[in-house]
């Protein structure tokens, strides 16, 4: 991606813009764990992703802004989820993107969403909650998350996708933990669900764990809803 990064703070979230070539570039926000997201945009550079303004959101209280509703902790060592989503999204669409759009030069052909881990099932929600975002990728997303498969398949998203993009490392579900065991079949199920919705859904499987290539599998995921 070019140079010439800008980064601003926005009611605590940090916030970077890697701007695109192109004055109408798509706009991809991806909310991120750590970090300014460089390592993703240095990977999106090495699959040669097409062209976009990438929007990277650090700063987040992670199981709170990233999360629809309340969740217990999934392990002894764990924080429980605290379900601060909807607070969160109302900042993102009207407080963080107004001010990224008056950075661009012109306005983007159209802007969608991405994201890693509990990002990528806060992704997927926000479709559900907002007609933001055109096309949605999540990558390794929690999709075990508890009662969001039954939530999904039984309300209507506030905009479809253009495109939408699912994967998962495949060892991901191979664990005792309750919770954490059910995200491949709880991914398949959604990747099939959405088929049958008529919406063109990828679903990709990689090698590994949740914590294996996050940067690279986040730029797969943006090259696929931009392509």
């Amino acid at each position: 991606m070019p140079g010439g990064k800008r980064s601003f703070v926005a009611d605590g979230k940090t916030v970077t813009l890697y701007p695109g070539k192109a004055g109408t570039a798509p706009l991809v926000v991806l909310n991120t764990y750590t970090g300014d997201g460089s390592s993703v945009a240095e990977a999106m550079d090495a699959i040669d992703t097409p062209d976009c303004n990438l929007l990277v959101v650090g700063g987040l209280a992670w199981s709170h802004d990233m999360t629809p509703w309340y969740c217990p902790p999934t392990s002894r060592d764990d924080t429980p989820c605290t379900g601060g989503a909807t607070e969160y999204l109302m900042l993102l669409v009207d407080g963080i993107l107004p001010q990224v759009m008056e950075r661009l030069d012109t306005a983007p052909v159209f802007t969608g969403i991405a994201g890693y881990s509990l990002a990528g099932l806060f992704a997927l929600w926000s479709a559900y909650n907002c007609d933001a975002f055109a096309r949605v990728a999540s990558m390794s997303g929690s999709l075990w998350f508890p009662d969001f498969v039954g939530y999904a398949t039984s309300h209507d998203m506030a905009k479809r996708p253009e495109k939408l993009y699912l994967s998962l490392g495949n060892t991901e579900a191979r664990t005792r933990n309750r919770y954490l065991r059910t995200v491949q079949d709880n991914t398949e199920t959604l990747a099939m669900f959405y088929e049958t919705q008529g919406i063109n859904v990828a679903y990709e499987l990689n090698p590994g764990n949740h914590f294996k290539d996050p940067a690279l599998r986040s730029a797969k995921g943006i090259k696929a809803i931009l392509t």
